[in-house]
C-alpha cells in the first residue's frame, strides 16, 4: 500500500465526514497536526467530536476549528488558552468533557490496547467522578474511566520512512505516540522523510503498522512557539557579566 500524499487534503481524502470523532495530537501547539487541522477546515466538514489535550490557541491548531463552528464536543484536558473556546462553551456552543490530563492518556493508550475501561482514583468524590461507577478495592475508592477510540487520529512525527514508522521529538512526543493506535486511521505528517532501513529499530516510537498515510511537511513549514519564556538579550547579558565579576 502506498502510504505517501503529495498534501494533507490528499492524505485526507475519503477520511471525512460529519459527525465523526477525531483524535488530534500536540501539547499546547507543540507537535500538532497543523497541515491536517488546516485540511479538515477546508473540508468543510462539521459536528466533529474531537479528542485533544487542549484546543490549541485562537489563530492555530484546532482553534482554527473552533472559529469556523466545525466542532461539536471537545474531550480535553486543558483549554486555558483559547478565548474562542471559552465564548463558545458559556454561551452553550460547544460540549466539553472535562478529563484530568493523566486520566485522558490512559483513556486514549486503554482505546488503543483494546481495553474498554479502567479504574483510577483520580478525580474520585468530584464532579469528574459524577454519573461513573465507582468501586472499593483494598480500602481504597476508584472510579471507572472508559478508553477512548477515535474513527481518525492525526498526529504529527518528526521523522517518518515509507512504511509509516515514526519517531518523535523532544516535547511533540506527547500525546501523538498514543493517539496513532486509538483510531480506525491514523494519518501522519512528517517533517523528515526517509527512506525504510534507515531509522533503526531500536528508535521507532510508533511502527508502520498503526499509520496508513503520511503527508511530508513543506520546507517552509511553520512550528509555532506559543509563548516565549526568554529573557531579553540585554538582561542576559547583564546577568552573565554579573556572575563573573
Amino acid at each position: 500500500m502506498r502510504k505517501i500524499h503529495p498534501d494533507a487534503k490528499a492524505a485526507l481524502a475519503g477520511l471525512l465526514k460529519d459527525d465523526m470523532t477525531i483524535m488530534s495530537g500536540g501539547f499546547g501547539i507543540s507537535g500538532i497536526p497543523s497541515l491536517l487541522i488546516e485540511a479538515i477546515r477546508e473540508s468543510g466538514v462539521k459536528g466533529l467530536t474531537v479528542i485533544s489535550n487542549n484546543a490549541g490557541i485562537d489563530d492555530a491548531g484546532l482553534g482554527l476549528l473552533l472559529h469556523t463552528r466545525q466542532i461539536r464536543k471537545m474531550i480535553s484536558s486543558y483549554v486555558g488558552e483559547n478565548a474562542t473556546f471559552a465564548k463558545q462553551y458559556l454561551a452553550g456552543e460547544l460540549e466539553i468533557e472535562f478529563n484530568p490530563q493523566g486520566t485522558l492518556a490512559e483513556r486514549i493508550r486503554a482505546g488503543g490496547a483494546g481495553i474498554p475501561a479502567f479504574f483510577t482514583k483520580t478525580g474520585y468524590g468530584t464532579a469528574v467522578a459524577e454519573g461513573k461507577e465507582t468501586r472499593e478495592f483494598d480500602g481504597e475508592h476508584y472510579v471507572m474511566e472508559r478508553g477512548l477510540f477515535a474513527d481518525l487520529a492525526i498526529i504529527h512525527a518528526y521523522k517518518g520512512d515509507h512504511e509509516g514508522n515514526l519517531v518523535y521529538r523532544k516535547t511533540a512526543r506527547n500525546f501523538n505516540p498514543i493517539m496513532a493506535s486509538a483510531a480506525r486511521v491514523t494519518v501522519a505528517q512528517v517533517e523528515h522523510l526517509v527512506r525504510p532501513g534507515e531509522i533503526d529499530p531500536d528508535h521507532i516510537h510508533t511502527p508502520g503498522i498503526f499509520v496508513k498515510r503520511l503527508v511530508l511537511c513543506p520546507p517552509d513549514f511553520e512550528k509555532r512557539i506559543e509563548q516565549r519564556t526568554v529573557r531579553k538579550r540585554a538582561a542576559a547579558a547583564a546577568a552573565g557579566a554579573e556572575s563573573q565579576a
